[in-house]
């Protein structure tokens, strides 16, 4: 199946001039960071190669608009095996969890050296600009989250799916990892209630202060 199940009331999304620039403000940003930051890429992912042979990239199953699955794209940060193994470890995956679906980069045995450095200036988050680019995920939106992280909103899910997950969004805006479930289920939906072009470019910028002055980046 390519979509989940969700509960609560469905939103209404019907603002077809809304949608239509945002969605060229989608393509527009998304090619240009694409074109201007492909020497970065290039620099990052031999840097990643080299470090263990493995693949530049790590591609992770997260849920979309209207509940369908698809593909996010980062830089890899971690093991090549990192999901094997915190799985094979029970007091680490209860500890990922508890800590709202992450583990602070000092304290997970699968982040490497490298991978610090990418996540604490948040340029392993670059790759979603392809993500952008297909219309899987907006500039501007919730935060992309695996099926697990879906338990958390309640009957507020359908809420949560009604507009797509963005590159950029309120909560990482208002502290990223500081700000862990329940809280980060009311700053989700803070933009999904008020979500407007004007609203979009405040928090655009806003993320960008944050990821500059690292915020909750781990």
């Amino acid at each position: 199946m390519d979509r989940v199940k969700k509960e609560g009331d469905k939103v209404s999304t019907n603002r077809p001039i809304y949608h239509f620039s945002k969605r060229v403000f989608d393509i527009i940003t998304s090619s240009l960071a694409l074109v201007g930051l492909s020497p970065v890429f290039l620099v990052i992912a031999i840097l990643i190669k080299r470090q263990d042979g493995g693949s530049p990239f790590y591609a992770q199953t997260r849920v979309g608009k209207n509940g369908k699955l698809f593909k996010i794209y980062k830089f890899r940060s971690m093991i090549s095996n990192a999901d094997k193994v915190l799985k094979q470890n029970p007091d680490l995956y209860r500890k990922y969890v508890d800590n709202g679906f992450k583990l602070p980069a000092e304290e997970d045995p699968r982040i490497t050296k490298l991978g610090r450095f990418l996540r604490k200036t948040s340029l392993d988050e670059m790759p979603q600009f392809y993500n952008v680019l297909k219309g899987e995920m907006s500039m501007v939106g919730p935060r992309p989250i695996i099926q697990d992280e879906l338990a958390e909103y309640g009957n507020r899910v359908d809420k949560l799916l009604s507009v797509k997950p963005g590159a950029f969004g309120l909560w990482q805006a208002s502290g990223r990892s500081n700000v862990t479930y329940p809280e980060r289920c009311d700053v989700e939906l803070e933009y999904v209630d008020n979500a407007s072009a004007m609203y979009d470019l405040k928090i655009f910028f806003k993320t960008i202060i944050s990821i500059i002055k690292k915020d909750g980046a781990f």
